[in-house]
């Protein structure tokens, strides 16, 4: 006697899905993979402040590297880019710098 199967045709065996891993996306936001190097230069004066805007080649002189190309994007490094974007405060009327 040959054995029957006793499934209907419409029922599917249990499947095992496997979960996947996908690369992190390249861009600024935080869990990216940094597209470039990101430094922000460091004022002359010696006090060892950031100033300028973020530039993606060493500017030359004294400088600071947020991130080196292919590292992952911190939260760290998304407030230190952010803060680049942000205008210097200015002393208000009658303040002397």
């Amino acid at each position: 006697m040959a054995a029957r199967n006793t499934k209907s045709s419409d029922e599917q065996p249990n499947a095992t899905v496997r979960t996947q891993e996908y690369a992190a996306g390249e861009g600024w936001n935080v869990g990216d993979k940094a597209p470039s190097d990101a430094f922000r230069a460091l004022d002359a004066a010696g006090t060892g402040e950031p100033t300028g805007p973020v530039v993606y080649e060493h500017p030359g002189g004294y400088a600071r590297q947020i991130v080196a190309k292919g590292q992952v994007i911190t939260e760290g490094v998304k407030r230190e880019l952010d803060a680049a974007e942000q205008p210097a405060e200015q002393p208000a009327e009658g303040e002397q710098g």
